[in-house]
């Protein structure tokens, strides 16, 4: 239980797979303009990350490498990543179409977000099993949806500031994710 712990407090805080590991910085920054985007965003690639992690756990440890096949990781990865995020994008657009509609480009850019391959390639690596490899997918997916929603509160905030011409758009909200990054290392002495 201790070492579960402390993948996932690692995971989502001390490795944040967006400040510390740099995975994941497309919808980072493009879906960080209001909180409610944001979090729906979270939600979304909490499922999918954990679901991912989960499947392509199973499928790593029972299928290809007692078949010598671990070559073929990445290419099943990906295709198992592509099904769930088709999955998700059906669900929002029946289920919440505000949310779907305002998630845009961004959601079926969840496919090709390196956050999600990353963390699945990172179970493979670290050598989890199964509940190791879905723990750490959950923590990474949570650390990111702090991540996005942190920086959306902020850049509401921001919006109504007096920030000199040559800082305002995109300057200044690199500067805060510079900012949360080095936060964000403070969190290194938990583990």
């Amino acid at each position: 239980m201790k070492e579960l712990l402390m993948i996932g407090i690692g995971a989502a805080l001390v490795n944040n797979v967006v400040l510390s590991q740099f995975l994941g910085l497309c919808p980072f920054l493009g879906v960080s303009k209001k909180i409610n985007t944001a979090a729906g965003m979270g939600a979304a690639v909490i499922f999918v990350i954990t679901l991912s992690s989960f499947v392509t756990s199973v499928i790593y440890l029972l299928i290809l490498e007692p078949a010598g096949m671990s070559y073929l990781q990445t290419i099943v990865f990906i295709l198992i990543i592509a099904a769930l995020v088709q999955f998700v994008e059906m669900f929002l657009k029946k289920s919440m179409p505000a949310l779907y509609k305002s998630l845009g480009v961004y959601l079926p850019l969840i496919t090709t977000n390196c956050a999600v391959l990353g963390v699945a390639i990172i179970n493979v690596q670290d050598s989890y099993n199964i509940l190791e490899g879905t723990i750490n997918g959950l923590a990474t997916a949570v650390g990111f949806t702090i991540s996005i929603v942190i920086m959306a509160g902020i850049r509401e905030k921001i919006e109504y500031n007096d920030i000199p011409k040559a800082f305002q758009g995109f300057p200044i909200v690199l500067l805060t994710a510079g900012l949360m990054a080095i936060s964000f290392f403070g969190f290194s002495g938990l583990i």
